[in-house]
This record gives C-alpha cells, structure tokens and sequence, in this order.
C-alpha cells in the first residue's frame, strides 16, 4: 500500500469489536462501502530475498533492484535494510471443529512464537480467534503475558469465518498507526483455510488487506499431505501480499513454521518510490520488483498497491 498517511474512515455501522462481543461479520456487511483516503507521495514496499534454498540474502545493496510499474522503471528513492521496524502483528487462530484435535500444539507453538518476536518496548500484537463468529481476545499490545493468556484461553468449536476475521484485522486494526512505511504490518493465520461462515469475500478481504499494507503468513493445519481447497487459499493470500504459506504435515513442524516467520519479520528490505505517471483512478497497480541479473533469487513482495481516487 501506499505510504505517508493513510487514514481507515467507516460506515457509522461499522463498530470495531471489542471482546466477547458481537463479531465484525454480523456488524459489519459486505455491501458496506470502504473509504480510504490517501495523499499520495510514495509508495513503499517491505521485502524478503532468499536463494534457492530459502536462505536469506541480507548483503544487497538499493543499485541492486529495479521497480517496474506499466512497462515503466521506477526511481528508487529510498532503500534501506530493515532489521528491526516496530512490528503491527496480528495472530489469527482458526477456532473451529476442523482443527480441535491439533488444536493444543498449535497454542503452544503461537505462545512460543509471540514470546519470541514481540518486543515490549516498540512492537504491538493482537489476538483474534474464529471460528462461526470473529472475536478479538487480545487487543494491540506489547504486553507478552497478556497475548500468551488470551492464546492459551482459546476453545475450539464452530465453524469457519476466516475472511470476515482477516478483514476486520486489517481495517478496524492494523491500518492504525501512521505514518504507514515506519511499522510492518503483518498477520499471521493459523487455520486449514476452509471458509464456510464468512459474509465477506476472499476478493474483499485481500483487498483489505492490501490497502492496509498488510503481508500475510499463513500455516495450514491440513496434515493430509493432499493440496485442499483451503490450502490453496492460504497460499493465494500470502502470495498476492509478499507473505509465505507453510504446511507442517506433523503438529511438531508447527514451531519451525513460525520460527521461519519469525525471522523473516526481521529480514527485511524496504524501498519507496514516486510513481511516474502518477495516477489517483482508485485501482491496483501491479508492482513488479526484482534483483537485477540474479534469477536465482526471489523476492517476496506484494503484488502492487491501490492507488488514491481523488
């Protein structure tokens, strides 16, 4: 998404939740229009870079990438590595029956991962569990004690309203603290994917999610080792956002998964841009950033931003 400020306006029906209480999917619907306003003077972009191997290249330097936009190369005007930005962290745990019997591993493995990745004195988690209805258990805080009750509280049961969670999380949340480009915003969705409750659209809630500039992981609890449905929508949400999706086919793999996660929020680029031409028609702009010459290396990066309609 686009940088500098970035204000998230809603309906005068849309009540942000507060905990056990109503969820965004019945307070909230999906004809409801979103107005995000945007002055437009960059646009910025968080990224990782790994090898074949998936290990990560930290040693490149601003002369080493191209940003291009419509056919067009982009000026790079800033570029820097960013080890340590303020993290905006929102951990989505799917509460519903489909994962009961995995469901204690996968509190231990988030617990373990909130311990390690926030750091009190500057970055900011949330707690959101779903299942037929969306609940925020945790609010934004740095208060590690207090995320790892609101994971081990949890009780499974229900269905499945992934997207209206993904959505709420982003837009009432995540959107908040300005300017954009000073904070990474990511979430972290722990679910098989299976969507059966939501009011929103899988289109609806990536689209919130990336005019939040939201990069999303995702970690499949599907350990079949047969591609569903539902894995095919984690991976599609972490891709067209810059994110990874991983698939532990033992509930033992879960704490490597977020550990990967882990270090990728601390791995990573940032570079920023004005656009030429500069254009405010409302739509998604698809970004193509890479490393010169080098095939051997991926990027990971959102697909584009949505441009300001002024």
């Amino acid at each position: 998404m686009l940088g500098v400020a970035v204000w998230a306006a809603q309906q005068k029906t849309a009540q942000p939740v507060k905990p056990a209480q109503q969820p965004p999917a019945q307070a909230l619907q999906p004809d409801e229009p979103t107005r995000i306003q945007v002055d437009v003077t960059r646009v910025s972009m968080l990224f990782t870079v790994t090898d074949r191997k998936g290990r990560f290249v930290t040693d490149l330097a601003k002369d080493d990438f191209e940003v291009i936009e419509v056919k067009k190369p982009q000026t790079i005007q800033e570029f820097t590595a960013e080890s340590d930005l303020p993290l905006r962290l929102g951990i989505l745990i799917d509460t519903s029956n489909s994962i009961r019997d995995r469901f204690k591993f996968e509190q231990e493995a988030a617990s373990e991962f909130v311990k390690s990745v926030v750091h009190s004195n500057q970055d900011r988690a949330m707690v959101v569990r779903f299942d037929t209805s969306t609940e925020l258990v945790s609010d934004l805080t740095g208060d590690t004690d207090k995320l790892d009750r609101a994971i081990r509280d949890l009780r499974s049961g229900g269905g499945t309203a992934l997207y209206d969670a993904l959505f709420y999380a982003c837009r009432d949340k995540l959107s908040q603290d300005q300017p954009r480009h000073k904070f990474r915003r990511a979430i972290v969705i722990v679910s098989d994917g299976d969507d059966n409750q939501s009011h929103y659209t899988r289109d609806q809630s990536l689209e919130m999610a990336q005019k939040a500039d939201v990069v999303v992981y995702a970690i499949s609890t599907n350990i079949s080792r047969i591609e569903t449905d539902g894995d095919k929508v984690l991976k599609y949400f972490s891709q067209e956002t810059g994110g990874r999706a991983f698939f532990p086919f033992k509930v033992e793999d879960l704490e490597q998964s977020f550990e990967n996660i882990a270090n990728e929020l601390r791995h990573q680029y940032n570079i920023s841009y004005k656009p030429e031409p500069l254009k405010t028609d409302g739509l998604f702009h698809i970004v193509d950033l890479r490393v010169k010459g080098r095939k051997d290396l991926q990027v990971h990066v959102r697909k584009g931003y949505y441009a300001p309609k002024m």
